[in-house]
């Protein structure tokens, strides 16, 4: 069945606090989505972020980000005054997120919330910390030493802490006991509020697409209780990183300074660690986007300490082990492969015996510094695919058509049959629906016809990414019947009503 979906990260919903969050505008959102006619909404990862506020780069891959808990919902379960939070200066433009800001003021209101919280606590946190005491435990303590270091990475902690001794882990347990129920009872507020965002997109016939980052960050609660995972040093240094080689976009390549994984460790498990991220995550969303899939294959591995990615090399991956393996142990689950980048004929074949739908992006299809840029051209679609004019990795159709190289534009066009003084942006996403992909996604900023400046995230710089956000109201009702119109048309229209 052709379906439609809208990618748009929680972070950029309208809000007064600062950033977008999972209250009353999220379900706004997904009314709006139903209205239009749409079938899915995609999120990036909704883990806690670090350092440079990446989705990508966060201290678990299994924790809820903190920020995205509704202020207003805290409220309405009697853990918060309006006063505690409506008069606070979030130092935010409407349309940017200033996370620097937040990191200072926003916790200081959720420790009001938590304090409340803990005056009677509910029966099910009980239930909540057992259920998920794979992870919550481990992070909860993490996130509590990281407090009480100033948020220095866990490799800069004491020796007894810094290599996990039992009798210090134990000592710091119970002398942070407070810091820690805290970091608990947050995840406690953001899994229930999200179970009540998801189960309300539903019920509207919205599923939720979310992200599987292939990397965990060398800060994270995943390499300090587990290093054996990786591939350290005796010392629990990376022996190398992740990244990408340099290609026609980026002559240093991509350094992204992840840890890599310790693949044959792995395999003597029958990778258990990797079937827990992925049932947990696919128990999280309806559909999980794994990134950079191409990494199963083979990964690209830099050495530790270069300043860019120009000395790595290629080292092989577990291919089908791992899926296999994921498999047997949770059975067939809806998985998206992110099979963009260096494509090889064995990358191609990992995704062919995956059965995963891989994806196309339109905008790689007319720029010629991508060598597989005719893949991307949407009469070389096939029906098992997921669609994009671009990804929160790409600028926007009227950034790109800006900024990219003039032939291309040109070639962009006339390939799409665009005359002069036509809509750009609604002639690419017109040409997307039109293809034969089963699956077809496209940008908020792009329905909102932005530019540049709305930009998710322009790969390997830090600073002025991930911040964009919509102002109230955008999502109209004038919007949404121009897009349900344009559903009806290329037949993708989702079910309005199913309550």
């Amino acid at each position: 069945m052709r379906k439609n979906g809208i990618l748009m990260h929680l972070s950029s919903l309208p809000s007064p606090y600062g950033i977008g969050t999972m209250g009353k505008t999220a379900r706004d959102f997904v009314d709006f989505l139903q209205d239009s006619g749409q079938s899915y909404w995609q999120l990036l990862p909704i883990c806690p972020t670090s350092y440079g506020d990446s989705p990508y780069q966060s201290y678990s891959t299994f924790a809820g980000n903190p920020y995205f808990i509704d202020l207003d919902e805290l409220h309405n379960m009697g853990l918060l005054e309006k006063e505690d939070y409506i008069n606070i200066d979030w130092e935010n433009d409407p349309e940017c997120v200033n996370f620097g800001v937040l990191y200072h003021k926003r916790y200081p209101v959720l420790h009001k919330a938590v304090d409340m919280f803990l005056t009677a606590i509910p029966e099910d946190f009980a239930e909540f910390c057992e259920k998920n005491s794979s992870w919550l435990s481990d992070f909860a303590l993490f996130m509590a030493l990281k407090d009480v270091h100033g948020g220095a990475p866990w490799s800069d902690w004491i020796p007894p802490l810094r290599n996990r001794d039992s009798k210090a882990l134990a000592v710091a347990e119970k002398a942070y006991q407070e810091n820690v129920i805290f970091w608990k009872v947050l995840q406690y507020l953001f899994f229930k509020q999200w179970k009540e965002l998801k189960l309300y997109a539903n019920e509207r016939g919205i599923k939720i697409i979310g992200d599987l980052p292939i990397y965990v960050s060398l800060d994270s609660v995943d390499v300090w209780a587990h290093p054996e995972l990786f591939q350290l040093d005796d010392n629990k240094v990376p022996k190398e990183v992740a990244g990408c080689p340099p290609d026609g976009f980026s002559a240093d390549g991509q350094l992204w300074g992840n840890p890599l994984f310790d693949w044959d460790y792995m395999e003597k498990d029958d990778f258990a660690w990797w079937t827990e991220r992925i049932h947990y995550l696919c128990k999280v969303y309806d559909i999980l986007r794994i990134d950079h899939f191409r990494g199963f294959d083979s990964y690209y591995a830099i050495p530790y300490g270069d300043d860019t990615a120009k000395n790595g090399y290629w080292k092989q991956g577990p291919g089908m082990k791992l899926f296999d393996a994921v498999e047997r142990a949770i059975g067939r689950q809806s998985i998206i492969a992110e099979d963009l980048g260096h494509m090889t004929d064995s990358v191609r074949q990992l995704l062919k015996d995956s059965r995963f739908p891989g994806m196309k992006v339109m905008e790689f299809a007319f720029d010629k510094r991508d060598e597989n840029c005719i893949d991307y051209l949407p009469h070389n679609y096939i029906k098992n695919c997921v669609a994009y004019t671009g990804t929160h990795d790409n600028d926007t159709i009227l950034g790109w058509f800006e900024e990219a190289d003039s032939e291309d534009t040109a070639y962009a066009r006339e390939y799409l049959y665009i005359s002069e003084g036509e809509s750009l942006n609604w002639s690419m996403m017109s040409a997307l629906w039109a293809s034969v992909a089963d699956t077809t996604i496209v940008q908020a900023q792009d329905l909102l016809g932005l530019g540049s400046e709305a930009r998710m995230n322009q790969p390997s710089t830090v600073g002025k990414n991930w911040q964009w956000r919509a102002l109230e109201g955008v999502f109209s009702d004038e919007l949404a019947e121009k897009l349900r119109h344009k559903m009806e048309v290329y037949h993708r229209l989702g079910k309005k009503h199913l309550l």
